[in-house]
């Protein structure tokens, strides 16, 4: 991951029961996951720019969104 400080961060909210018990299992941990379990509360972006941000995404990884 680019991010050190969101991987290195110690999880929490629902997503760190899984995180810690992936991580006691010895597997890599999914980078989606040190984002989704890193940031909470309210964003600075719209609903509407993140979708868009997501489609722009799937477009460049040429996956259907």
């Amino acid at each position: 991951m680019f991010l050190h400080e969101v991987e290195d961060a110690t999880p929490a909210g629902p997503y760190a029961p899984q995180i810690a018990k992936i991580r006691s299992a010895g597997h890599p941990i999914p980078q989606i996951m040190h984002l989704f379990a890193y940031k909470r509360g309210p964003s600075p972006l719209s609903p509407g720019l993140r979708e868009l941000i997501a489609a722009f995404t799937s477009k460049r990884n040429d996956c259907p969104f």
